[in-house]
């Protein structure tokens, strides 16, 4: 069965002012339409047919159209999820003791998210991962490559993503990236962040 482009939780406008309208229906229409047409014509009448996008990644990430293609499906459909414009505040439970166990604190923790998405050279994504046993872990990662991906980052879980390339905030934001990252936070859906931990911990 073909991948499909998902429908946004929630309207273009919602995030606003943090990410505008304008940037979000392009960025979902046109930059993950594009990625989704594209990993369909990569695996469409090959071996790779029929595959979860989590299989292509993990096992045919040495294949440039998928890595790239499949990489950019999978990581707006991640990035979508886990931004709400009901979210903000700070994670609790378990994802915040490990937070905490990690960090020291939520503001550690948003320094070093921060930290790893500002200082990603060029295009790419910063990513908070949980590995097996609960451990999470600040990492980014060039292009539309992911954790998921073997050598990539580190190498757990992505359950939060922070798309940096420039066409996900330039229109808003221009050259000002620390802006919009900051912002992200105000937008974090936390529960959704904690769903996907305790279920991949």
């Amino acid at each position: 069965m073909a991948f499909e482009l998902p429908s946004l939780p929630y309207e273009y406008d919602a995030l606003e002012p943090n990410i505008d309208a304008q940037t979000m229906e392009i960025h979902h229409s046109k930059h993950h339409a594009g990625y989704t047409k594209k990993l369909n014509g990569a695996v469409e009448g090959s071996d790779m047919e029929g595959k979860s996008i989590e299989d292509l990644l993990k096992n045919h990430s040495d294949n440039t159209a998928v890595r790239n293609n499949g990489g950019g499906f999978y990581n707006h459909n991640l990035f979508w999820e886990v931004m709400s414009p009901n979210g903000g505040g700070q994670p609790s439970g378990e994802l915040g003791d490990a937070i905490n166990d990690a960090y020291g604190s939520y503001d550690k923790f948003k320094e070093e998210f921060s930290s790893a998405a500002a200082g990603r050279f060029g295009s790419g994504w910063a990513w908070l991962c949980v590995h097996p046993g609960g451990k999470v872990e600040i990492c980014s990662s060039p292009n539309q490559d992911n954790p998921l991906m073997p050598g990539v980052g580190c190498g757990g879980f992505p359950i939060l993503g922070l798309d940096v390339w420039e066409h996900a905030y330039y229109l808003k934001y221009q050259n000002k990236r620390p802006d919009y990252i900051s912002n992200f936070f105000n937008i974090i859906n936390w529960d959704k962040v904690a769903e996907l931990y305790a279920a991949n911990k």
